[in-house]
C-alpha cells in the first residue's frame, strides 16, 4: 500500500477557493485521489459525488455536525451511503459550548456514544475529531477529551486525532494516541509553522515545512490503526501551494 491510497485533504482547507469545482480540480492537480468532505457537502451528496467522480476522486470521509447528526441522521446515512464513504467525524462543538462545564463534555460523549451504535448499525463509524480546547481539566485533572471517551464507554465511537491541535494543547500526541488506540481510525496531518512565523496563518505551515516530526507521526498514528491520513491548514495563504506542497512531502514519507 502507497502513501497516496490512504491520504486524504479536508476541503476546509480550500474553502477560500468557494467554488467546489475549482476547489476538486485544484486537489486533482496537486495529486490527491482522495477528499475529506465537509458537512454541507452532505446536504448535496449526489451532485458532489458527479464532481468526485469527474475527476477520479473519491470522498474518505466527511465532518458532521452535532446538530445535523441530532436532526437528520437518516438523511446522513443516505448521503454516506451516495459518496461511497463509511466514516464521519463530528469536527467541533459550537464556539459558545467549548467552554462548557465537566458535566457537558460527558453528556456529549454519552450522545455520540450512543448516535455511533446506531450509525455502526449501518455500516458507518462515527468518530470525534478533537482541537485544543478539549485538553482543558474539566473534572480535577480530566480533561474535557477524557471525559468524553470515557462517558461514550463501550461504544463504536472513534476518533480523528487532530495531532497539531493536541500540540497546540501542550499535550504530547504520542501518550495521547496511545492511551487511546482502540479508537483512532484516522488523523488529521497539519504542521506548525515556528514561533513568529506565519501569523497571517494562525502560525500553521503546510506539511513539512513546520516544526512537527511528521515522518515519525505518521508511524505512530498508522500504527495506531489511522485507516485516513487527511491534510489540513486552518488557514492557507495560498490553497494551492499548500495542498501540492503538502502532497509533494507526504508522498515521501515512508521512503
Amino acid at each position: 500500500m502507497s502513501v497516496t491510497d490512504i491520504l486524504s485533504i479536508q476541503l476546509y482547507t480550500l474553502r477560500s477557493l468557494e467554488d467546489l469545482d475549482l476547489i476538486l480540480d485544484t486537489v486533482a492537480d496537486a495529486g490527491y485521489r482522495y477528499v475529506e468532505t465537509v458537512g454541507s457537502h452532505l446536504d448535496k451528496a449526489a451532485e458532489v459525488r458527479a464532481k468526485l467522480d469527474a475527476r477520479s476522486l473519491r470522498a474518505s470521509s466527511s465532518h458532521v455536525s452535532m446538530a445535523a447528526l441530532r436532526e437528520k441522521p437518516d438523511a446522513i446515512v443516505d448521503a454516506c451511503n451516495t459518496l461511497g464513504l463509511t466514516h464521519l467525524y463530528m469536527p467541533a462543538v459550537p464556539p459558545e459550548d467549548r467552554d462548557m462545564a465537566a458535566d457537558g463534555w460527558r453528556s456529549l460523549g454519552r450522545d455520540l456514544g450512543q448516535i455511533a451504535e446506531r450509525f455502526q448499525q449501518k455500516g458507518i463509524r462515527l468518530g470525534y475529531h478533537n482541537h485544543h480546547w478539549e485538553l482543558k481539566p474539566k473534572d480535577g485533572a480530566k480533561t474535557a477529551l477524557e471525559l468524553i471517551f470515557e462517558a461514550a464507554g463501550s461504544s463504536h465511537l472513534t476518533w480523528q486525532v487532530d495531532v497539531a491541535w493536541l500540540v497546540r494543547g501542550n499535550a504530547d500526541p504520542k501518550e495521547w494516541i496511545d492511551r487511546y488506540r482502540s479508537r483512532v481510525t484516522a488523523a488529521h496531518v497539519k504542521d506548525i509553522a515556528p514561533e513568529g512565523q506565519n501569523e497571517d496563518q494562525d502560525g500553521w505551515a503546510d506539511v513539512g515545512a513546520g516544526t512537527l516530526n511528521w515522518r515519525d507521526l505518521w508511524r505512530v498514528c498508522r500504527e495506531a490503526g489511522a485507516e485516513w491520513m487527511v491534510v489540513e491548514h486552518d488557514k492557507p495563504a495560498n490553497p494551492a501551494q499548500t495542498a501540492r506542497n503538502s502532497f509533494a512531502y507526504l508522498r515521501t514519507i515512508e521512503d
